[in-house]
């Protein structure tokens, strides 16, 4: 059974495409009487069998060799296009993690959604979104990869606008697209690239091509740029970061997998590229300052957010970032470690946050307080989904941060440094949003707040358990460092950031009016943080502003040089056509006589013409 399993490892991701395809008929409203309840059902069912068929290979792939599996597409010539596979404990881990991550989110989603007349539609939805991750988490080919981040890109698009009635989700949905494509059609440009100069775009055979391949600085650089480009896309990674902030329009159950997994995505496919990218000292360069950026200026932007969803989605484009930095430092071990702690723990926040949503029917933070005794389940998630995002022990991220500081205090320590500032950050905005949700005095909106039902409820004491098991699973995978071999100092400056946050986040001044400061400074501080640096302003002077232009530009001189040349021949006919219907008399010399002049008048500027022409040669 187990070999019948292993073999078939592949099919993984055809479970929730499958699921995707059977809600169809709820979903398009082939089948009403019944409701859109079966199709939620049928999408659950084809995830639990994802789930059991990939823990299965889990369990025994530790004693097997990784195997790749080869699919011919198309081959004609010297072209050979072909999805390759691959079979090892990172990529069935990966898919372990995504398959029971989407099954607790769409068991969220039954009571989340209970009451929305487009069920099927949504639960459609997160199969395409399951079926494009899981085959991300084994696939072996850049081509394919392409694609399904393209499939990813058109599932958070329509995801986003999921409730289009609202013109703010319409636009939040058209921005998150069109601020993908950029990324997205850059990365077009490095894969035909790579695969002109390499001859295959399997992750195998790039290997070997990059341990010989000698390129020209320039093309180098562009390559790793263009390669670069979709993943921080993806990942809301600067100066591609706004689009996430805005996907918080769409529904929370979509918000779990999006700000846990589907970002992670972008970020996986940067780890598996990260061979090619070592041939560019610049693209690795450009990680580490994007990563960098990205990860202090969305900590510091997430202080400054009044919406529970945004708060913390701006601290999931600050720990990809710390990802980013990982990838440019070629430590991708350390990477691939802090995205599954992250991904763990940033689901939990967003069920909790969901639930309090849906129990208050509100996001703004001013608005709630004192649910910690109406929302035990509730309040206990938020505190184990924030204790796991920072280095507290004995978590999971504790054990991602030592590992990468550990490594680099000699080599490089400012990376610490870094560490240090997103995880005080982060430490003192998850205090921040506890005080202003479940400490204090209740609101009009939460004196009446009641638990959430069983079906969000399991969810998150499921995925509480798990952000607690997060230790044992990665001493399990031998990734826990030997405590001989810990650097105490790094230990006590981790540890110092988290106390320090905490500490600033529980004793500093929180008004819920939330009433601007009248000190010039802190109000500018204030505004800068909560325009998120006004990149969105400056956008709009610089790049929109520039499209704008040429555009004005390109209809000036098709309204009044194009259309003006057209227009004035088709004067100049009808003038024309309306002189001459004055000289019909019926007499032919009078016909023949109008040609001649006619003739010879264009002959006459013919020939002026060829004159002038020949005299300017000579």
């Amino acid at each position: 059974m187990s070999e019948f399993f292993f073999l078939t490892s592949w099919w993984i991701p055809f479970y929730g495409l499958l699921g995707a395809l059977l809600t169809l008929p709820w979903a398009i409203g082939l089948i009403q009487r019944t409701g859109p309840r079966p199709a939620a059902y049928f999408n659950l069912l084809m995830t639990v069998l994802a789930f059991v068929h990939s823990l299965f290979v889990f369990t025994d792939i530790w004693s097997r060799e990784p195997e790749n599996y080869v699919i011919t597409w198309f081959k004609a010539a010297d072209f050979d296009l072909s999805f390759a596979l691959e079979v090892s404990p990172v990529s069935i881990g990966a898919t372990v993690l995504i398959t029971v991550v989407s099954l607790l989110a769409q068991t969220y989603a039954l009571g989340y959604m209970e009451k929305d007349w487009a069920l099927a539609r949504f639960f459609a939805l997160m199969g395409f979104f399951e079926a494009a991750l899981s085959g991300l988490a084994i696939s072996d080919s850049l081509f394919l990869s392409y694609a399904l981040l393209e499939i990813l890109t058109l599932s958070t698009y329509l995801l986003v606008g999921f409730w289009y009635a609202q013109p703010l989700v319409v636009t939040a949905a058209r921005d998150a697209f069109l601020t993908k494509r950029v990324g997205d059609l850059l990365l077009l440009m490095g894969v035909v690239t790579l695969s002109t100069l390499a001859g295959s775009l399997n992750f195998s055979d790039l290997y070997e091509w990059a341990q010989t391949a000698n390129l020209n600085p320039t093309v180098s650089t562009l390559l790793g740029l263009a390669l670069i480009a979709g993943p921080a896309g993806k990942c809301a990674q600067f100066p591609l970061h706004l689009w996430l902030d805005e996907a918080m329009e769409g529904p929370n159950p979509a918000s779990v997998m999006r700000n846990s997994l589907v970002v992670a995505g972008g970020a996986y496919v940067l780890y598996k590229l990260q061979p090619i990218l070592a041939l560019s000292p610049v693209a690795l360069n450009a990680l580490i300052v994007m990563g960098t950026m990205t990860a202090v200026g969305a900590s510091l932007v997430s202080l400054a957010q009044t919406d529970i969803k945004r708060a913390l989605s701006h601290s999931t484009s600050a720990y990809l970032g710390l990802a980013f930095l990982a990838v440019g430092m070629q430590q991708g071990g350390v990477a691939l470690m802090l995205l599954l702690t992250h991904g763990i723990a940033k689901a939990l926040l967003f069920m909790s946050s969901g639930s309090v949503i849906f129990t208050t029917n509100t996001q703004d933070l001013t608005e709630m307080g004192g649910l910690w005794s109406r929302m035990p389940a509730t309040t206990a998630a938020y505190v184990v989904g924030a204790a796991g995002m920072v280095t507290l022990l004995p978590l999971g991220s504790f054990w991602a941060m030592l590992g990468w500081a550990d490594g680099l205090a000699l080599i490089s320590p400012w990376v610490i440094g870094v560490l240090v500032i997103v995880n005080g950050l982060t430490a003192l905005n998850l205090t921040r949003v506890f005080r202003l949700v479940f400490w204090g005095e209740p609101q009009q909106k939460t004196r009446r707040a009641p638990e959430v039902g069983w079906q969000m409820a399991f969810p998150m004491v499921a995925m509480t358990v798990m952000t607690l098991l997060v230790p044992l699973m990665l001493q399990q995978w031998y990734l826990l460092p030997d405590w001989e071999s810990v650097n105490w100092y790094v230990v006590g400056l981790l540890l110092s950031s988290t106390v320090l946050g905490i500490g600033i986040g529980s004793s500093m001044y929180l008004h819920k009016a939330w009433s601007r400061s009248r000190v010039l400074g802190w109000r500018f501080l204030q505004d800068l943080l909560g325009y998120d640096f006004y990149i969105d302003r400056i956008y709009k002077v610089t790049v929109v502003g520039a499209v704008a232009l040429l555009s004005k530009i390109s209809a000036w001189s098709d309204r009044f040089l194009v259309d003006g040349l057209i227009n004035l021949v088709g004067f100049a006919t009808i003038f024309s056509g309306q002189t001459l219907k004055y000289s019909v008399s019926g007499r032919s010399q009078g016909y023949l006589l109008t040609i001649l002049i006619g003739i010879s008048v264009l002959g006459f500027l013919i020939s002026w013409s060829l004159g002038l022409l020949s005299s300017w040669h000579f």
